[in-house]
């Protein structure tokens, strides 16, 4: 069985298609992973999230330690059976939401101390108990614990937080691979380990995290601190230096992106792997991802509309309800109406993706992506 191999299919610019093979099933690249926070993907059961395309999900370190605890998922059995989900699964490190949602954070070099958002029980998360979590919970892509920093902080405060961030790197290396002590050799000889390179906007600080995490050594390299306020001008600016900074023979996975029109760009600029909480959040509060743009249901204007969420989409939503009936759902807050609003959106995410694989295979991806965003635009669906 292949413990982790990526394999490059073909180029378009700096565009890759291909696949990281591993022992629970192939990954299509690029690959949009959806997110699965507290075990399950927010109103899909997971044969359904299968059946959109979808190769891989993403588990969440920080909400899962604390409810129902990586300990008791460990004795049931470890996430993939708890859940029901029997291909590759990524974790978080819980960096980001340990900065972004608990209470009364203290950072030091050991680690960050905080209270839960949950019940405000007491907390410490290290880079060692980071991996050890995600072993618990039977993680097939564990991510390095990182401390993130926002953009708009000094240099000197981004820096410090890179160069931690490095060093916290390192020691998660060596608890995966059970250097520290702590056992994790087994898990590490069927599963993969991926860097987080940091240094916000800055190339100069991105050039010497990328130089640190490759002489660390991983199996993917993840583009983190984007995605957080910054825009997408900015963004891509970062993204235009900063995938090209990392190995060209290791997927490249920017973190938390996003919207259609973000991943559409960041592929073109070379990235292999995303995740984001907007097809599953914007399911459950009337909006629809469609070919022309975001689509809020609840507008009167659908109340007699019988047409499909979008009449390019081939999902079971769009080729069984009509909006008229959608929009009914969600105006009266029926739980169904998040289900299939979800369902259509990961869907379309799922196609979005299968169709960038198909147009850098052949070598169209600029023409793909240039009616792409002819077509799309935020709120022209509306």
């Amino acid at each position: 069985m292949t413990r982790f191999a990526f394999t490059i299919a073909a180029n378009d610019g700096r565009a890759r298609t291909g696949e990281i093979a591993m022992e629970r099933g192939v990954i299509r690249t690029p690959a949009f992973m959806p997110v699965g926070t507290a075990a399950t993907v927010k109103a899909m059961k997971p044969a359904d999230v299968r059946a959109a395309g979808a190769d891989i999900i993403l588990g969440n370190t920080y909400h899962l330690m604390l409810r129902p605890g990586a300990e008791r998922v460990a004795r049931l059995g470890g996430l993939h059976a708890f859940m029901a989900w029997d291909r590759p699964i990524l974790t978080d490190s819980g960096g980001y939401q340990v900065m972004s949602l608990s209470e009364l954070t203290k950072r030091s070099e050991e680690g960050v101390a905080f209270r839960s958002h949950l019940d405000g029980s007491r907390h410490l998360i290290t880079p060692e108990r980071s991996i050890e979590i995600q072993r618990l919970l039977g993680s097939n892509i564990t991510m390095a614990f990182d401390e993130l920093v926002p953009t708009t902080s000094t240099r000197e405060v981004q820096a410090a937080a890179m160069e931690r961030s490095m060093r916290w790197a390192k020691r998660s290396r060596d608890a995966f691979d059970g250097r520290d002590g702590a056992g994790g050799e087994a898990h590490a000889k069927h599963n993969a380990i991926f860097g987080i390179q940091q240094g916000a906007l800055d190339e100069g600080l991105r050039r010497a995290s990328a130089d640190a995490l490759v002489d660390i050594g991983f199996d993917g390299y993840a583009i983190g601190g984007l995605a957080v306020g910054e825009g997408q001008e900015a963004m891509f600016a970062c993204l235009d230096y900063a995938p090209a900074q990392l190995p060209a023979d290791r997927p490249r996975y920017l973190m938390g992106v996003g919207k259609p029109d973000d991943i559409v760009g960041a592929v073109e600029r070379g990235v292999d792997m995303f995740d984001c909480v907007l097809p599953t959040r914007s399911g459950r509060t009337g909006q629809a991802f469609t070919r022309t743009g975001p689509l809020n249901i609840r507008n009167a204007r659908f109340a007699e509309d019988q047409g499909p969420l979008d009449p390019t989409c081939a999902c079971p939503v769009c080729a069984t309800w009509s909006r008229a009936y959608l929009h009914h759902l969600v105006r009266a807050g029926e739980m169904l109406g998040a289900m299939l609003m979800t369902e259509h959106n990961i869907f379309f995410y799922q196609a979005l993706m299968a169709d960038l694989r198909a147009a850098i295979a052949a070598g169209t991806l600029s023409d793909f992506a240039g009616d792409f965003r002819a077509r799309y635009g935020r709120g022209k669906g509306e």
